[in-house]
């Protein structure tokens, strides 16, 4: 919640609670898988390219749905809402591990750290000079919006899995149970994908790249490097992805207030516009539509963060080693893992 002198919470703990269950997120959740089965079923069986689309657009919604339910909604029972939106439609990440990381990189004032944000698109300047020439052209397009909608959900998913495995081989208990829960959710989906909708997995593989791949808009350009806290998280005012996003295109307000639920970000954001707007310095954009005359294939952020990471720090080892913070989701490019001193 905002303070009095309108800055952020140090740590969103409490739970904004307009009802013991939010009936509004409950019924999307029933309306997201329920969409899902019959595309898969009746979809696929009239119409193949009709079904991937909804596919596509299911795979997505879930995605927004994790991260609605990782802010504690739409109950209060934290079990209950891993449950609601447990089954994996996305395949790739774990529901326990995507909360983990996306917490913290809900600490404002590390917002862009090439290590300490999670989701940050940043490079330390360091790191990025032992990179291959290669992966370094791919990074630089990466940071274009159709760079971002073609290679960031691959560069992200193996960012991911390469990082986990790391953790998983080094015997980290809390990467270990979120990959049992996750094994889980997929003997259930698997065999519905398999038998029910009689579709081959690597055909299904296109939805959930599409699906990764229109996220990707909205992480676009979520963060920017600014000195003020604030000013480092965009407000997408209008868009009709805002229903697929959970109006999180209205994203300096989801930072602010990050326990109220989706459907009510809009009516926070109106009623103080012209706060919000002085709050973040102006980075505002009307529509996502904007962003992409802007961006569509110029770079809109430097691979290197202006600023943090120049350097490696003193008596650290320049190849960092991974930690369980390391990675970044929602389309981004391989970011390296915080140092150890160890």
């Amino acid at each position: 919640m905002l303070r009095n002198d309108g800055r952020a919470a140090s740590a969103p703990r409490a739970r904004f609670v307009s009802s013991a269950i939010e009936w509004p997120t409950v019924v999307l959740i029933a309306g997201c898988y329920g969409a899902w089965l019959a595309a898969g079923t009746v979809g696929w069986f009239f119409s193949p390219w009709i079904a991937i689309a909804i596919l596509t657009i299911t795979v997505a919604l879930q995605s927004s749905l994790m991260h609605e339910a990782a802010h504690g909604h739409p109950t209060r029972n934290g079990i209950l809402n891993e449950i609601l939106v447990g089954l994996p439609l996305g395949i790739v990440y774990p529901y326990r591990r995507f909360k983990k990381l996306h917490l913290c990189h809900h600490a404002d004032e590390r917002l862009t750290d090439p290590f300490d944000d999670p989701e940050s698109y940043y490079q330390a300047f360091w790191r990025h000079e032992t990179l291959p020439v290669w992966l370094r052209t791919l990074l630089s397009f990466n940071n274009t919006m159709v760079g971002r909608f073609l290679i960031g959900p691959a560069l992200s998913n193996a960012a991911f899995l390469a990082s986990d495995l790391k953790l998983l081989r080094a015997g980290d208990l809390g990467v270990q149970r979120a990959w049992r829960h996750h094994l889980v959710g997929l003997a259930v989906m698997l065999p519905i994908l398999v038998v029910a909708f009689n579709m081959p997995l690597w055909l299904y593989l296109v939805p959930v790249y599409l699906g990764q791949s229109l996220i990707a808009i909205r992480t676009f350009a979520e963060h920017q490097w600014s000195e003020r806290p604030d000013g480092r998280t965009i407000i997408v005012e209008r868009s009709p992805l805002a229903l697929l996003f959970l109006n999180n295109n209205l994203h300096l307000v989801h930072h602010k207030l990050p326990t109220v639920p989706w459907y009510e970000l809009p009516s926070r954001f109106r009623a103080r516009r012209e706060e919000w707007v002085r709050m973040n310095g102006g980075y505002v954009f009307p529509n996502y539509l904007a962003l992409f005359r802007a961006f569509a294939l110029k770079r809109k952020e430097p691979i290197v963060h202006p600023v943090l990471r120049r350097q490696p720090e003193p008596g650290r080892a320049f190849r960092p080693r991974i930690r369980a913070r390391s990675v970044h989701f929602a389309g981004s490019a391989p970011v390296p893992a915080e140092p150890s001193t160890e």
